[in-house]
């Protein structure tokens, strides 16, 4: 009870404020754990070897919840056993505590075009210990909206260059949000045409590039302000001027967060 209390008061937080590559941080600057603590590390266990690596991320939603991407935990190389999370570290596969997955819950709409439906509610093996570098997220109420040309924050431990190696440390960076339909207009012309919904948000320096998120920080925050927005989900390469990245809009899903997590 404790755990689903916390989470309602996250959530009236979030009602207050008005506010592919797939996964994808670069043009970034180290930052610390303590200033982001409700991300988490998800680690994938390599079959044939046995070892454990950061390749995703999380948002801790409860102690016992986080919050990722359906794509990090979907497939035929999904296994819940071969999941985890570290949290309460700056260093990438170092320090912290780790917790694993028991199940993961994907929305039912999920599939891997167009991508919507991106979300995952994480069910951990043991509770969290909240501390000044585990902390649980804020989160939008259902249906809230995000003003476009609003600067918002994406953090992870991705690489940072489309084709470059995973960041050994945790790195932020400040983009802004773009226009829905602009940003659909864009992907329409891509060779693929990738569909951009109403449960996606965008977000980039337009025409300019230069910052994103890149591979292996999917399921990583996009925070508007201190309050969790988006989910970091997909995109085409990395910090382009012309497509912008495309994360999961988390207040298409409140109602079914909440409907999981307790």
């Amino acid at each position: 009870m404790a755990a689903l209390a916390l989470l309602a008061l996250a959530l009236f937080a979030g009602s207050a404020s008005s506010a592919p590559q797939i996964g994808r941080i670069v043009g970034g600057s180290p930052t610390t754990i303590d200033k982001y603590p409700s991300v988490v590390q998800v680690e994938f266990q390599e079959v044939f070897t046995g070892t454990w690596s950061q390749s995703c991320a999380a948002n801790i939603l409860t102690t016992r919840y986080v919050l990722s991407t359906a794509y990090c935990f979907f497939g035929i190389h999904y296994e819940p056993e071969r999941r985890r999370i570290r949290a309460g570290t700056t260093i990438r596969n170092t320090g912290g505590v780790i917790r694993y997955v028991v199940v993961a819950y994907n929305h039912p709409t999920y599939s891997i075009s167009p991508k919507d439906g991106d979300i995952s509610v994480v069910l951990l093996n043991e509770p969290l210990v909240y501390s000044p570098v585990i902390q649980q997220a804020t989160i939008l109420a259902q249906g809230a909206t995000i003003p476009d040309n609003m600067p918002v924050v994406h953090v992870g431990w991705g690489a940072t260059e489309f084709g470059g190696s995973s960041s050994s440390i945790l790195l932020d960076t400040t983009i802004f949000t773009v226009n829905r339909e602009l940003c659909r207009q864009r992907y329409a012309t891509h060779p693929i045409g990738w569909v951009v919904t109403e449960n996606m948000i965008c977000a980039g320096i337009l025409d300019v590039g230069g910052k994103d998120s890149c591979v292996g920080d999917a399921g990583g925050p996009m925070y508007y302000g201190n309050i969790l927005v988006g989910i970091i989900s997909w995109g085409e390469g990395c910090a382009g001027p012309y497509y912008p990245g495309v994360s999961t809009r988390i207040a298409s899903y409140t109602d079914w967060i909440v409907s999981v997590a307790i």
